[in-house]
């Protein structure tokens, strides 16, 4: 026989009542058919789950094995049905989220932080690669939500939403001669040493820096180069050189190193972060997503 949600809602409610007239009550019914689904069940279980008595009905030992059992199967099935609706409204579940790097230090931890306390069922799982890699990866199917930083190639097809800008801020050493400055023109630092972004591991900043420099009319000499921004902002910190790097990466709090913002309109000097997605159906959790980051400022501190 099927055990419907709702003859176990009846046989658990008159376990507990011990009274068909109590139970039915309860149960917004009438007796006559109460007892009719009762007896059914016992014919189809082949099981006697009462005795009847004239002042109500006492579960027989069979019967109160079933009453556990019965009362298990109806909070799974509710528990099921809640956690189905959950994932349906995007409050739980599973997301993958790629970002690039420089994001990790100020947004990425402060969409976490919402997200935990809005959507504390909903597990992120977290990649940083550069904003070409997080768009193919989006195209594959291996992400579900990527922030990125604008131009990038490869998002035909894609959706993309626009969160903010974030600007280059020149990292100096803290005993460097223009660290007391408030703020700094590019031009001046024409004469300094570099350290650069390695265009295969960070395109994006690399092409940033160079057109930068170029706008203020010099080609940046390097010392060196290096793979992620922790790297950049070591040869900073032993005092060997300068370094252009996003805004956000002030957080980090290196040691020995200062940060200052850089004068001047060129557009070169600040970047897009957007937020990207396929536009096929995206599911609730990174709707819900969306509208977190739609409330941050990217470079807010």
């Amino acid at each position: 026989m099927e055990l419907t949600q709702r003859i176990l809602q009846q046989f658990v409610v008159l376990a507990e009542e011990q009274h068909f007239g109590r139970a039915a009550e309860r149960l917004s019914m009438s007796q006559p058919p109460l007892s009719q689904a009762i007896q059914r069940l016992e014919r189809g279980l082949k099981v006697v789950l009462f005795d009847r008595g004239s002042r109500g009905v006492r579960l027989t030992p069979a019967g109160r094995a079933f009453a556990e059992d019965a009362r298990r199967l109806l909070d799974a099935q509710a528990a099921a049905v809640e956690r189905v609706r959950r994932i349906a409204a995007g409050q739980e579940g599973e997301l993958r989220l790629g970002f690039i790097s420089s994001l990790g230090y100020q947004l990425v931890p402060r969409l976490l932080r919402r997200s935990h306390t809005e959507l504390p069922g909903l597990r992120l799982h977290l990649s940083a690669h550069p904003s070409t890699e997080l768009v193919g990866m989006l195209q594959a199917g291996a992400l579900d939500l990527a922030l990125v930083r604008l131009p990038v190639a490869g998002t035909e097809g894609l959706t993309v939403r626009r969160l903010g800008t974030e600007r280059l801020v020149a990292a100096l050493p803290e005993q460097h001669p223009r660290a007391a400055a408030p703020s700094l023109d590019l031009r001046d630092l024409a004469a300094e040493a570099f350290a650069l972004p390695r265009p295969g591991a960070l395109p994006g900043l690399a092409e940033q820096v160079a057109l930068a420099c170029a706008r203020a009319g010099f080609t940046p000499r390097p010392l060196g180069q290096a793979d992620d921004l922790p790297g950049l902002l070591g040869f900073v910190a032993a005092g060997l050189c300068l370094a252009l790097v996003p805004e956000q990466v002030r957080s980090l709090g290196v040691p020995g190193v200062v940060h200052r913002p850089l004068l001047g309109g060129s557009p070169y000097l600040e970047s897009t972060i957007a937020a990207v997605h396929r536009p096929d159906g995206p599911d609730a959790a990174v709707h819900r997503l969306l509208e977190i980051l739609a409330a941050l400022e990217p470079a807010a501190d």
